[in-house]
């Protein structure tokens, strides 16, 4: 069957999942070299097979508010390949939360979760909850509810959920105590993003926003260049945002932007991150807060939300706030700005137009499945620490993080030369994640 034909029959079976279908399409559209390559894997019938998720739940989530008022939520959990591991993947608190958007998440899930080199699967889960504005009571309630169901599908050798989008270090508090509570065991390594005093792990907060700038600066590095000096635009203001934010300004680099659903801000002089940790992590508030409180040299632009950012003129952009938030027009904007390297620090956050123009304008590009798995990579490690009732020094773990996304770099570039597309890290992480799980696949015979 042709990638055309195989692409067609995943929108037919998959109706509706405009998410899936583009997460499914860049990677086949990138596949054809392998399967001339590898025939073996044709056969086998290795794509028809990874394109289906091994199980697919969906689950009723009742819970009460604190006036007493009874709310219905749906719940997720997409159990997309175990073929390296347990599956490993977030979950996301959302309104936007629905099928489509979880199986997008877990097929991308798979081919990161291979380049670490670790061993875990790929799933992903979530809910079309809304956390914002809601009590710890509410949330809490919430949670165990979720977990009610949730918890006989997952197990430290089945199923090990962590966080994302609206899903941090509260919820996961919520869920791990529920889950105990129900199967009587403290199985720490059930779930990743835990707090520091119960079995979580340094660096797991900083993770994702690091790797994304640390697989950045390989990029740099390959074609002789580093971060020093460099003006980045940051879209978001979430965890991973911050963390980017952080480590570009270690790296050397002058930090001009972040946002919010409500908007960006500009800021010439670099980003104040002690007063934007203040105004995201503990007043819960919005990027409007920051730029009040930051100065009259801060420009605040409303209503745009993120892609407002992508009209600054800069050197480097790492796009970490949502799907599809970077679109053609914005990545002409960049081009014309002077761009050298874009890195997915969020989940596809570029759209396929806006991808090509990067790649026709020679500017350096790292995919999410390549960028951002310095989270998913974390998380690995926690669950090595909890197996063998350990804890590791921030010092140790950051090391650790930086060796890995640096194999995840060299891996991803290596594979691009080696089937032709130099300095292509969208077919290198493709192709790298590609046939570390088929050859997995055929191993372990047709299950």
């Amino acid at each position: 069957m042709s990638i055309e034909a195989l692409y067609a029959d995943v929108v037919r079976r998959n109706k509706g999942e405009a998410e899936f279908h583009q997460a499914v399409h860049e990677v086949l559209e990138t596949l054809e070299p392998v399967l001339a390559r590898r025939p073996e894997f044709v056969d086998a019938r290795i794509v028809e097979r990874i394109v289906e998720p091994e199980r697919q739940l969906m689950f009723r989530v009742p819970w009460t508010d604190d006036a007493g008022d009874i709310h219905v939520n749906r719940g997720f959990r997409v159990e997309f390949s175990s073929v390296l591991g347990p599956y490993k993947g977030g979950l996301r608190f959302h309104p936007s939360v629905n099928l489509g958007i979880v199986k997008f998440l877990g097929f991308e899930q798979i081919f990161k979760n291979a380049l670490t080199g670790l061993s875990i699967g790929g799933g992903k889960g979530g809910s079309d909850f809304d956390p914002k504005g809601r009590s710890d009571a509410e949330i809490m309630r919430f949670c165990q509810s979720f977990m009610t169901e949730l918890y006989r599908h997952l197990g430290e050798h089945t199923d090990v959920p962590a966080g994302d989008i609206g899903v941090g270090g509260r919820e996961i508090g919520y869920l791990f105590g529920q889950y105990k509570r129900i199967t009587n065991r403290y199985e720490s390594g059930v779930l990743t993003g835990k707090g520091i005093g119960w079995g979580g792990a340094q660096v797991r907060t900083e993770a994702t926003g690091y790797g994304c700038v640390l697989f950045t600066a390989e990029m740099l590095r390959s074609r002789g260049e580093d971060l020093e000096g460099r003006r980045v635009v940051v879209s978001g203001s979430g965890n991973v945002a911050v963390y980017a934010i952080e480590k570009a300004q270690e790296l050397g680099a002058t930090v001009l932007t972040c946002s919010d659903s409500s908007g960006h801000v500009v800021d010439e002089k670099g980003v104040d991150l002690e007063l934007l940790k203040e105004v995201k992590e503990v007043r819960r508030g919005r990027v409007a807060d920051y730029a009040r409180l930051r100065g009259s040299h801060v420009r605040f632009v409303g209503g745009g939300g993120a892609g407002g950012v992508w009209n600054v003129p800069c050197d480097i952009a790492l796009p970490c706030a949502t799907q599809n938030e970077l679109t053609e027009t914005d990545a002409l904007a960049l081009v014309r700005g002077g761009v050298t390297a874009v890195a997915e620090g969020a989940n596809m956050p570029t759209t396929p137009e806006a991808v090509r123009i990067f790649q026709q304008a020679g500017v350096a590009f790292g995919p999410g499945k390549a960028a951002n798995a310095g989270g998913v990579a974390t998380s690995a490690l926690e669950m090595q620490q909890n197996a063998s009732r350990d804890s590791w020094t921030f010092a140790r773990t950051e090391e650790r993080l930086a060796a890995i996304m640096k194999h995840i770099h060299d891996t991803c570039h290596a594979t691009a030369e080696r089937y032709g597309h130099p300095g292509d890290y969208v077919v290198g992480a493709n192709i790298a994640g590609f046939e570390l799980v088929a050859d997995a696949m055929l191993a372990q015979g047709l299950v």
